[in-house]
């Protein structure tokens, strides 16, 4: 069900859970082990034709890639993680005020559609739910639920209408099919993020060319796999993605391999397994 007809049925959020030391998204969402995901929640925004043209028409995705990326992360993190997350998720909602125009079929689009923000935040829950669930320990169907809920709130920071967005995992769950299935394309913004994949990356400029020479071939080998074997079916389908069967045994195996090494992760300190700016957080709150 879209939140177009959710909204019309006057299907309202259920409270959200508070965000914090102790709840799910602020154990999960920052975890290095996230990254294992690869790319996922960007390409899956972009594969929405509204998110897609937005970054294609007011972005510098194209010319440094990197430099969107570095941009994005940090002000999506301090939404969650910051002292004053909603003075940050208004930062970010204000940030995309003037993200607007025409899609090639004439149809206007703007990033502050409910829909269109929610989709972006969803792809941050959905991605931090499938990489805990295959890098770090099975989530149970109460958890799931929790962090919809906590996810409730987490989209309220942004001051953007949260009217029809879904409250549970069922509902999260559906809503997410939906879109998966009949409204995402394979819009270029998308394509060009995870061509890498396939054709390889460019060497840095900071990286001399001996040392490129040498590494190049692993790096891109890890990047591949990584980011391919971390989309969704559909997306790859989409998308003209390699894939096989072989290819996905030995992603489970790694998965497996992975998850096995959580108790000893749990053992690292915060600044060695979190994104720094929730390390700075958990301290911040162990200060209080």
């Amino acid at each position: 069900m879209s939140l177009a007809s959710r909204e019309a049925d006057e299907v309202r959020p259920a409270p959200g859970l508070p965000l914090g030391p102790d709840s799910l998204t602020w154990q999960l969402f920052a975890d290095v082990r996230m990254l294992l995901l690869g790319p996922r929640a960007a390409v899956l925004q972009n594969m929405l034709p509204a998110l897609g043209q937005g970054v294609e028409d007011h972005s510098v995705f194209f010319a440094d890639t990197a430099a969107r990326l570095a941009r994005t992360i940090p002000p999506i993190f301090n939404t969650v993680y910051a002292a004053d997350p909603v003075a940050a998720g208004h930062q970010v909602r204000d940030f995309h005020a003037s993200i607007k125009g025409r899609l090639p079929n004439g149809r206007p689009y703007s990033a502050l559609n409910p829909e269109t923000y929610y989709w972006a935040h969803a792809t941050f829950v959905e991605h931090m739910i499938v990489a805990a669930d295959r890098f770090v320990r099975p989530l149970g169907p109460a958890e799931r639920d929790r962090i919809i809920r906590e996810s409730v709130t987490w989209f309220e920071r942004y001051g953007v209408s949260a009217r029809g967005i879904p409250a549970s995992w069922d509902e999260f769950e559906a809503y997410w099919d939906d879109v998966l299935e009949h409204r995402l394309v394979r819009h270029r913004t998308a394509a060009y993020g995870v061509g890498y994949a396939t054709k390889g990356w460019p060497r840095p400029a900071r990286v001399p060319r001996p040392l490129w020479w040498l590494v190049r071939r692993p790096v891109n080998a890890v990047s591949a796999f990584l980011t391919i074997g971390g989309m969704p079916e559909r997306a790859r389908e989409l998308l003209d993605l390699p894939w096989d069967g072989v290819r996905e045994r030995r992603y489970r195996r790694f998965a497996r391999l992975v998850r096995g090494l959580d108790p000893m992760v749990r053992r690292l300190p915060p600044r060695m397994r979190l994104h720094p700016i929730a390390a700075r957080a958990f301290a911040r709150e162990v200060a209080r």
